[in-house]
């Protein structure tokens, strides 16, 4: 699959994430074009996944919208399925994770035998998958290249990552935002289990960035049947990427050194591209409709949407 790098006027600067190609517009505004490409265990993998930054961009876009009022959010336009022009923003250089069950990264540390993780002590007695009692937020640093690190609420604020008061307003924002997601999550008969969110700073205003509550950044149990798995010691039913991570590891790669990425068949990558589809049309509620834009037809788009704002 082709992916076009454009050459938008006014532009000063470009970078190319995992997933997210990003343009620079003259200090002021960003253009995100979240591409096909997947990632796991922090490692891009060697097949795109057909429809995949349409879903993960609208879902986005869809749950910014619903959440605009707790907080702002970098978002101007979305002009094309899988592209968004928002406000360029100093990115805080920590990801606010918030977990409301013990499940994946947490239940592998407490399964380990620990009790401590980002500096949040996690109650004796759970099983995995239970809810904690309220929900904990586990930063992480953000790395631009390998892997983000756990890092403590302590250690952000003494090494002067984020400021005490800035840091205090994040977890305030983290937990309301975490709320709304369970909120809206509830009425499709979905929990939110996990998720995490990116924050920066327009001017004196702190505002959410990039995707929020899409599968890649998050989390989902099917709500019917859950407390029956959980009785039973079975696993839950989930909506996320994990079964990307599943297939993997089931195939001998988490991502460490001296590891290969299994073979991607085009039937492998048929089906990662239904389960994001499947995974929309779940979280959001609504039918899916396949867009297939040309890089010419997209790029003039953008550039007309760019004119648009800047008049």
């Amino acid at each position: 699959m082709l992916e076009p790098r454009f050459n938008l006027p006014g532009q000063t600067a470009f970078y190319k994430g995992k997933v997210r190609d990003v343009y620079t517009i003259e200090d002021q505004l960003m253009v995100m074009v979240v591409s096909d490409r997947i990632s796991a265990f922090d490692v891009v993998l060697p097949r795109p996944i057909p429809y995949k930054g349409q879903v993960l961009n609208q879902v986005a876009a869809i749950m910014l919208e619903a959440t605009k009022d707790i907080v702002p959010n970098w978002v101007k336009s979305t002009p094309l399925p899988n592209v968004t022009i928002g406000l360029k923003c100093e990115t805080f250089p920590v990801e606010m994770v918030v977990r409301g069950n013990l499940t994946g990264h947490a239940w592998r540390t407490y399964k380990s035998g620990e009790r401590i993780l980002c500096g949040v002590t996690m109650p004796e007695g759970l099983k995995e998958n239970d809810y904690f009692p309220t929900p904990i937020i586990t930063p992480t640093t953000k790395a631009h290249e390998g892997h983000d690190e756990d890092i403590s609420r302590e250690e952000i604020i003494s090494r002067g990552l984020v400021s005490r008061e800035d840091y205090e307003q994040l977890e305030k924002y983290t937990l309301a935002l975490f709320q709304k997601g369970k909120e809206l999550a509830a009425k499709r008969g979905l929990i939110l289990v996990d998720t995490k969110y990116e924050f920066g700073k327009h001017g004196d205003q702190i505002v959410v960035i990039d995707e929020i509550h899409t599968p890649d950044s998050s989390r989902y149990f099917y709500a019917e049947g859950y407390e029956e798995n959980q009785q039973a010691g079975k696993p839950q039913r989930q909506l996320s990427k994990e079964f990307v991570r599943e297939w993997l590891m089931a195939n001998g790669f988490q991502g460490k050194d001296g590891q290969t990425v299994p073979e991607m068949t085009d039937e492998f990558v048929s089906s990662v591209s239904e389960r994001y589809i499947e995974l929309f049309e779940k979280i959001t509620g609504r039918t899916f409709v396949k867009e297939d834009v040309t890089p010419v037809d997209a790029e003039a788009r953008i550039v007309a949407e760019l004119n648009r704002l800047k008049a």
